[in-house]
Parts: structure tokens; C-alpha cells; sequence
């Protein structure tokens, strides 16, 4: 049958308006929960302030940031969990499990009492519905790409699934628009208080109308045909994980495809967002502006991409975008200080900082056992303000000893470090009328193209990769622990990172060494899959 009519499975025919509803219906769907899961990932900054105890922000920053990983790190346990049912029940009712899991538990968010009320009870059950968010993310995109590209013909299942790869950026968009108007529309105290709930209650009408959409849908047609014949598999995780060759395309569907991908996605557009407001110190208002605007730009390159990667194949697409991130990030990231931010480049430049100390630590993880030592709130005061500064030994006798610029303080106290950069013409702000935005703009929409490289034919290339009847499964392990562990610990991991080394730019170590992981693995031992032909499966 012609592709304009729609595609010949083995039992029925899908025409093009019932494929094309099968892509706005999962994709409707998709981008609530990822406007769902990332509401928290914006908020994380914020949320540090209301959930975390006060005192070091760094430590804080690194609790709200550890909340926001572990959503990322149960994953691949939802992957497990939904992906075995989607195998055995169906694609559709799995997926529909997932987004009322996440729906609830983010509208829950929304009624949660702060550790000014709770105490350390507070972040405890902020994490549990983290938690309980990861898992049901760990079941939907796979159960959403599976679902359409079982839908879509042989010859444009790059471009169908493509627009399943759009939804994460636009749900990240919509979280960004929704957050900005609350916060643009009322004073800071308001917010704080209790505006932050009003982007996860109106998580409540998108829910009710993503359930009432699925509900619509019909199964996959091919997984439809495989139960009649009787071929689907009682045992998915142990085909899956546990016989050869197909724990062997897992394993290099990970390393060699998933785990780069996963943290230039989350480079381009969560990291850029944090390290603009954190580092560079810009106004949340102008960073969600511009982060935006290059969501904006770059989302159509998802489809560009995707449909390219049906004509050349998905994985030198996905490689290209590993490799090109890896070699141009430093200069990028530099790039936006300088145009965001250049009175804090210049202060840099003309004023070395040092810190002599001994009992420096390196903390990922924050929490009641975490020991905050004088180096440690030094660094953090230093990294919180966007400062790169120099680690030498500790001077004879002395415990820690900070030279800013001709300034030499001993031991730690914050006042006399505040008074230290105001001597010194530190700017405690971004100077708007000194911003140049056109060339910031470009850089952050360089960096979702990146993204859209990576992730556009990701989706297609892993369906694939595995058989129907374990390719739910199959296909949900290695994305999530590629973008749930490598991509989504990216913020926590450079965050401390760059706290440890005293060099706003250091965190950016991480994803380049992913991504040239990935680079090398999967040029030398993972093969295309584009020509593939999933319909004509035995």
C-alpha cells in the first residue's frame, strides 16, 4: 500500500488520519507528563529555599538538585515494571497507567507543606513522589514511541516517532511559560509562599483531558497480530536481559547510543538554564525568555532530523550530535558569559581568587550527615556566586586562607568575603543593558540543535533495534538509564563538580566524556537500523 494512504500491516490497514491521530493523541499525552516531570526540574533553584534545610545554599541547592536525580534514577525501574506489562497487556493500557501515576503524584506536589512546617519530613516526601514521577516516566516514552512507530510504515518511522521527540522540549516549554507568568504576574513573596503551587495544580484539567484521549486509542496493530498468532513472550525481562543477542544490542543501545544522548539533551537546555541563572546571574524572568525563544526555534529540528534519519540512517545523526557537543561546549558555555554576563568575565579577569585549605570535601549527596567544613562554605559562597578560583595547599598553620585579588582573609566568615567582592567591584547581577542577546540567543538555540540531533531519530532507532514482542521492555531499560541516570544526575554531578574544582565551567567535563563514549562505541559496534522493516516481522 503507498505511504499516502497509510501502511500495510500483516491483519488491518492504518490509514494516514488514524496514524496521524495515533501521533497527536501520544503526543498530547507525552507532553503532559514531561510538563509534569519538569515543573520540579525548573523549580529546582527555587525549591531548594523552601524544601531544604537553610544555612549553605550549595548544600541546599545540592539536596533540591539530589530530589530532582532521584526522580531520574528510579527510571529505569519504572522502564522495567511498565515495559514487562506493556509486553504482556498491551501498549495502550500501560501507558495510560503511567500518566494518571504521574499526573497524581505531581498535583500532590502542589498540596506539599515545606520544611518550615515539616521539617526534614518535607523533602522526605518530596522525593518518594519524585519517586513515584520517575517510575511512571520509566513506562510511558517507551510505551508512547513503541505505540507509534508499530503505527507508522517501514519508509518515515523516523519521522512519525520524531514527534514523540518533540514532546519533552515542548513540555519543558510549557512548564517554562506557565512558571513565568506566575512569577512575572506576582510579587516574590507571594510566590514563594504559595504561587510556586499553581503551575502543578493546573497539571489537574491536563490530566483529566490526556485520560480522556487515551482512552480513545485502539492497541497496536502489531502487537494486536502477535497475540493472535500466539508469539508474544510470557518472559520479556528474561528475553530481554538474559539471552544473547539481545542483552548485547541493550548493552550498546546504552553505551553507544542512550547515555550520549542523554547528556547533551540535558546539557542543552536544563544545565544552560541553571548555569545561566545560577552562575551568570541573570534575572529569571530574561533566562526563561531566551531559554524559551530556543526551545522555540529548535523544536522543529527534532522533525528535521527524524526525517533525515530515514533517508541516512539514525545513527550517524545521533553520533554527529555526541561528537560536535563534546569539541564545541567549552567555547559555547564561555560564550555565554561573555554575552550574558561580561562585567563577571572582566571581574574574573582582573581579579584572582585563592583558596588555601585543608579538609576540603567533595559532597554529591546532601543531607543530615553531611559534614559542612570552613573550605567547604568558602567554595560553595565562591561557586554560588559564579566565581572561578584557583585550590592551592593550605599555608603552614593556617586551616584556610582566601586571597581575592590583593584581599587575604583567614578562616571562614561571610560577612568579610561580602565585604571582600564589593571592595574588589564584584557584580552581584547580570547587567541587562549589557546583554547581547542576539548572539546569546544563537548559542542556546546551537545547544537544543544539539538536542534535536541526538534525540530526533533516537526513538525510531531503538524500536528497531528489538523485536515486538520484548521491544517495549527492551527499548525502556537502556533509554532510561541513558537519559534517567547519565543524562538526569548531569545537573547534581556538575553542580558539585564545579563546586569541587572552583571553575563554573568544570561540570562541563562530564557530559563531554559521555559523549565520547558514546562517540566511540557506537561508531565501532552498534550498526543502523534504518532498514529495518518491523511489519513484515515473523
Amino acid at each position: 500500500m503507498s505511504v499516502a494512504t497509510g501502511v500495510m500491516t500483516r491483519d488491518r490497514v492504518v490509514s494516514a488520519a488514524e496514524e496521524r491521530r495515533v501521533i497527536v493523541a501520544s503526543s498530547v499525552g507525552t507532553v503532559f507528563e514531561w510538563y509534569d516531570f519538569y515543573l520540579y526540574a525548573i523549580l529546582a533553584p527555587f525549591f531548594a529555599g523552601l524544601f531544604f534545610p537553610p544555612g549553605n545554599q550549595t548544600a541546599a541547592l545540592l539536596g533540591a538538585f539530589g530530589a530532582y536525580a532521584a526522580g531520574f534514577l528510579i527510571r529505569p525501574f519504572g522502564a522495567l515494571i511498565f515495559g514487562r506489562i506493556g509486553d504482556l497487556v498491551g501498549r495502550k493500557y500501560t501507558f495510560l497507567v503511567t500518566i494518571v501515576v504521574m499526573g497524581v503524584s505531581t498535583v500532590l506536589v502542589g498540596f506539599m507543606p515545606t520544611y518550615a512546617s515539616l521539617g526534614f519530613a518535607a523533602p522526605i516526601i518530596l522525593v518518594a513522589l519524585r519517586l513515584a514521577q520517575g517510575l511512571a516516566l520509566g513506562g510511558e516514552y517507551g510505551g508512547a514511541a513503541t505505540y507509534v512507530a508499530e503505527h507508522a510504515p517501514d519508509n518515515k518511522r523516523g519521522y512519525a516517532t520524531s514527534w514523540i521527540q518533540t514532546t519533552a522540549t515542548l513540555g519543558m516549554l510549557m512548564a517554562l511559560v506557565v512558571i513565568g507568568i506566575c512569577r512575572y504576574g506576582m510579587d516574590a513573596r507571594a510566590f514563594a509562599s504559595w504561587g510556586w503551587r499553581i503551575p502543578f495544580w493546573f497539571s489537574i484539567p491536563l490530566l483529566l483531558m490526556s485520560i480522556y484521549i487515551r482512552l480513545k486509542l485502539n492497541e497496536s496493530p502489531l502487537f494486536r497480530r502477535m497475540k493472535a498468532q500466539g508469539k508474544g513472550s510470557t518472559t520479556p525481562l528474561k528475553d530481554s536481559f538474559l539471552r544473547y543477542p539481545n542483552n548485547k544490542y541493550v548493552a550498546l543501545a546504552l553505551l553507544g547510543a542512550t547515555a550520549g544522548q542523554g547528556v547533551v539533551w540535558y546539557t542543552g537546555q536544563f544545565y544552560a538554564l541553571f548555569f545561566i541563572l545560577i552562575y551568570l546571574k541573570l534575572d529569571f524572568i530574561p533566562t526563561y525568555t531566551l531559554i524559551g525563544l530556543s526551545l522555540l526555534l529548535g523544536t522543529p529540528f527534532f522533525l528535521v532530523f527524524g526525517a533525515l534519519s530515514d533517508r541516512i540512517g539514525r545513527k550517524k545523526i545521533i553520533l554527529a550530535g555526541c561528537i560536535i557537543a563534546a569539541l564545541t561546549y567549552f567555547p559555547l558555555f564561555k560564550g555565554l558569559t561573555h554575552f550574558i554576563n561580561p562585567d563577571l568575565e572582566a571581574y574574573q579577569q582582573r581579579t584572582p581568587i585563592e583558596v588555601a585549605a585543608t579538609d576540603c570535601n567533595f559532597h554529591i549527596f546532601i543531607g543530615p550527615w553531611s559534614r559542612q567544613t570552613a573550605c567547604d562554605r568558602a567554595k560553595d559562597f565562591l561557586g554560588k556566586a559564579g566565581l572561578s578560583f584557583t585550590s592551592v595547599a593550605a599555608l603552614p598553620g593556617k586551616d584556610m586562607v582566601t586571597k581575592i585579588g590583593r584581599t587575604t582573609i583567614e578562616g571562614w566568615d561571610q560577612a568579610k568575603y561580602a565585604e571582600a567582592l564589593r571592595a574588589t567591584g564584584y557584580p552581584p547581577k547580570a547587567d541587562t543593558s549589557k546583554v547581547n542577546w542576539v548572539a546569546a540567543e544563537i548559542i542556546l538555540v546551537i545547544l537544543v540543535i544539539y538536542v534535536t540531533m541526538v534525540y530526533g531519530p533516537i526513538a525510531a532507532f531503538l524500536v528497531e533495534l528489538f523485536p515486538t514482542k520484548i521491544r517495549y521492555t527492551s527499548m525502556s531499560l537502556p533509554y532510561h538509564i541513558g537519559n534517567g541516570w547519565f543524562g538526569g544526575m548531569l545537573p547534581l554531578l556538575a553542580t558539585a563538580l564545579v563546586a569541587w574544582s572552583g571553575n563554573i565551567y568544570y561540570g562541563l567535563w562530564y557530559p563531554i566524556w559521555v559523549s565520547i563514549m558514546t562517540f566511540v562505541i557506537g561508531t565501532f559496534m552498534v550498526r543502523e537500523t534504518r532498514h529495518v522493516r518491523i511489519h513484515t516481522e515473523h
